[in-house]
């Protein structure tokens, strides 16, 4: 009974928050390109959309499953270090069943719910893919294979499954349980949060007489560089407006030039001198 109270207030919760931010549906502007690949002008997209071609040893469809999943930030509240959540983290279904998945994405950004290791005969590159901008939802439907397997579920945006975006739907018996999903299986390499456990503290703040002496420097090594700053711009002034000149410049051109040739002329007949030393002279010995 108490279970049936608190999902009604979750639903009814759910329900409020979805009406407040005015959810999109996509599923009317999706555009078919073939071959399960689902896309509308606005960013919606189906991959993988699969509603009536059994897999290998699927004889007839087994059960019809059907989940809303949502996705946001606020389902990643209850777990320490994420910033990015699903509302469920598991989904479970029979050998070929015929599964649809209502993806309700709450936030303002991109995010996915992206299942891997499907039969790459029916699906391509072996995923089923719903991706959407929120808040906006968009819906898809996909086959699930006949053996007992679990699949890795996801979202491929860049670090949102480390930061909580990760799940698992289990065909069957499944096959096993993958790492670091919040609320299923422990996390790969753990996150400490307990202050009271935390190693020494480093003492990065310096005692007064350190800063005093840290400031005393400071400001010698400011006035010192004002000081040659003040003697050497005048100079620099001067022999600018004095030596600087059009024909200076040609003169240092053509002398560089001239000294670029005479060190070419000189390299080349070291390097001949080199060359006629360490290839012997036929003529002699003939």
């Amino acid at each position: 009974m108490n279970r049936m109270i608190a999902f009604t207030l979750s639903a009814l919760i759910s329900g409020a928050v979805l009406a407040e931010q005015n959810i999109v549906d996509h599923n009317k502007l999706l555009m078919d390109h073939g071959y399960g690949h689902m896309m509308d002008m606005e960013g919606g997209m189906v991959m993988g959309q699969n509603k009536d071609r059994l897999p290998a040893g699927c004889e007839k469809i087994s059960e019809e499953k059907q989940f809303t999943v949502h996705a946001g930030r606020q389902y990643a509240k209850k777990y320490p270090g994420t910033i990015f959540g699903f509302d469920q983290h598991e989904w479970r279904v029979k050998p070929c069943a015929k599964v649809t998945v209502e993806f309700i994405n709450e936030d303002k950004v991109r995010h996915q719910w992206m299942m891997h290791g499907l039969p790459k005969n029916l699906y391509n590159q072996g995923m089923f893919h719903l991706e959407i901008t929120g808040p906006a939802k968009v819906t898809g439907t996909f086959i699930a294979p006949s053996e007992d397997k679990t699949y890795l579920v996801h979202c491929d945006i860049a670090q949102h499954m480390e930061k909580g975006m990760k799940g698992q739907l289990v065909v069957g018996k499944g096959s096993t349980t993958f790492p670091s999903i919040p609320g299923i299986s422990d996390p790969v390499i753990a996150d400490n949060y307990d202050s009271t456990t935390a190693g020494p503290t480093v003492n990065i703040i310096s005692t007064g007489s350190e800063m005093n002496g840290q400031e005393s420097i400071n400001i010698g090594q400011v006035l010192s560089g004002t000081v040659i700053s003040l003697i050497l711009t005048p100079l620099l002034i001067w022999f600018y407006r004095n030596h600087v000149t059009v024909a200076n410049i040609r003169w240092f051109g053509f002398k560089s030039l001239e000294l670029a040739v005479r060190v070419g002329k000189r390299t080349a007949r070291f390097i001949m001198a080199i060359i006629k030393m360490a290839v012997p002279d036929r003529t002699k010995a003939s």
